[in-house]
């Protein structure tokens, strides 16, 4: 691969790690926090949550605002939020500046979460792209690993004001991010877009493109059709079958459960008996099991496709997220079931929903929508993640609150499984302009 290439892909990757670092290192702190602030249940989920609540507004402005500054510009923007929250969540005692705080961190992964996979897919040529933009969630999941990581080393080496550096830490990784975003080109499709179609095409070659002058033509051409229907409005019949497509894929996988086991990782486990070491530990366990699956995942999703993928996984998540209901049903808790349940299902979810949903947010739209498309695909995915976050807590805390919560998962992952085999086109192995031709009409 290019060197230029992989260096703005693995640079541009670096935002999921941030996005997967702030998405789960609230697990380790969540407990402190409630009793440092003295939150109640649900003003415990909403605090949990409004980093969520964040990103819903980040994917919402992310895709206009990628298209009027450029995508590399808005990343630099992005890392100075992550940097900014974790310092200002370490240092606050105040719990309405630690929501601003946790509020402007969502504002980077949302925003990361459009325009990550964005700048990927607009680089990367379209036999790689797949695997390119995959970088993007194995950054994420590996963000994750770290964070449960991070905790568990903390926890174990920091008696006091321990969630205060489980969150700080977060700054070191945001302002390497920083400064390496200067290091890579802009978006070769965003520079044509603006009229700068020699610096367009130098990035073309720059990135290896196989054939440079053709692919800058098809682009032109593309855009051509965009400025023919100036501002032409998402939510018109031409775009409907790829905007049921990315609104009902981005919710089911939020309804898999992942984000609230991300969060809830450590009180799940405690939930069966465990200490907080050792359900610190265990969280490690999923972080790994979550970054091995996806690793799988980036090696195979461009030769059997993100339909196949997506089917294999519903199937692991249906029966693991069953046992684990039923687990908490029968209030069985011997060894390591649960353990090896949460672990099915984490490979299950990376291995599929994981893997495809931005490669196939960053896909699925038409040049001319494809910015407002993505941003539509993040902001249903993050505003379920947020609505998950905050109702989880609650729903843990009544009498069978586990099973009814895993049993709801599981039938959602049933709905998803038809979903999939019945309607979801296959994306692998067509250029975004091909796409465009085939998909929307």
């Amino acid at each position: 691969m290019n060197r230029k290439l992989l260096t703005a892909v693995v640079v541009a990757a670096l935002g999921g790690l941030l996005f997967g670092f702030d998405t789960a290192v609230i697990s380790g702190a969540e407990q402190s926090i409630k009793r440092f602030f003295s939150l109640d249940g649900f003003w415990h989920g909403f605090t949990n949550a409004i980093a969520l609540i964040g990103t819903i507004f980040g994917a919402l402005v992310a895709g206009t605002a990628g298209d009027k500054y450029g995508r590399k510009r808005m990343l630099i923007v992005l890392a100075v939020f992550y940097g900014v929250s974790a310092i200002g969540c370490a240092f606050t005692n105040s719990w309405y500046l630690f929501l601003f705080y946790r509020f402007l961190g969502g504002l980077g992964i949302g925003a990361s979460s459009v325009l990550g996979p964005a700048y990927i897919s607009e680089i990367a040529p379209a036999h790689l792209r797949g695997r390119l933009v995959a970088t993007f969630q194995f950054n994420v999941v590996f963000g994750i690993l770290l964070s449960f990581l991070s905790n568990y080393i903390i926890n174990r080496i920091i008696e006091v004001d321990t969630w205060r550096w489980m969150l700080g830490v977060e700054a070191v990784p945001a302002f390497i991010f920083f400064g390496l975003l200067f290091l890579i080109p802009e978006s070769p499709r965003w520079l044509i877009r603006k009229k700068r179609e020699a610096e367009g095409l130098a990035v073309l070659k720059a990135t290896g493109s196989n054939a440079p002058e053709q692919e800058m033509q098809e682009i032109v051409a593309s855009l051509d059709l965009e400025r023919a229907g100036v501002d032409e409005p998402l939510f018109s019949n031409k775009f409907r079958f790829p905007i049921i497509c990315a609104v009902l894929l981005a919710t089911f996988n939020q309804l898999t459960g992942i984000n609230a086991i991300m969060y809830y990782a450590p009180r799940i486990f405690s939930m069966t008996g465990l200490a907080e070491d050792t359900a610190l530990l265990q969280s490690v366990a999923v972080g790994v099991t979550n970054l091995l699956f996806t690793i799988l995942a980036m090696l195979v999703i461009d030769k059997l496709g993100r339909k196949t993928l997506l089917i294999i996984g519903s199937i692991g998540m249906i029966l693991f997220l069953s046992l684990t209901a039923n687990a908490f049903y029968q209030q069985s808790f011997t060894g390591y079931s649960v353990l090896i349940y949460i672990v099915g299902f984490i490979a299950s979810f990376a291995f599929s929903q994981g893997a495809v949903i931005w490669v196939f947010l960053s896909e699925i739209f038409p040049n001319s929508v494809r910015a407002k498309g993505q941003s539509l695909g993040s902001l249903t995915h993050w505003l379920w993640a947020a609505v998950m976050t905050w109702i989880f807590p609650v729903v843990a805390e009544l009498s069978y609150g586990g099973a009814v919560a895993f049993a709801f998962f599981a039938l959602a992952m049933v709905l998803h499984l038809i979903f999939v085999v019945k309607f979801l086109p296959e994306t692998k192995g067509k250029s975004l302009e091909e796409l465009e031709k085939t998909v929307a009409h």
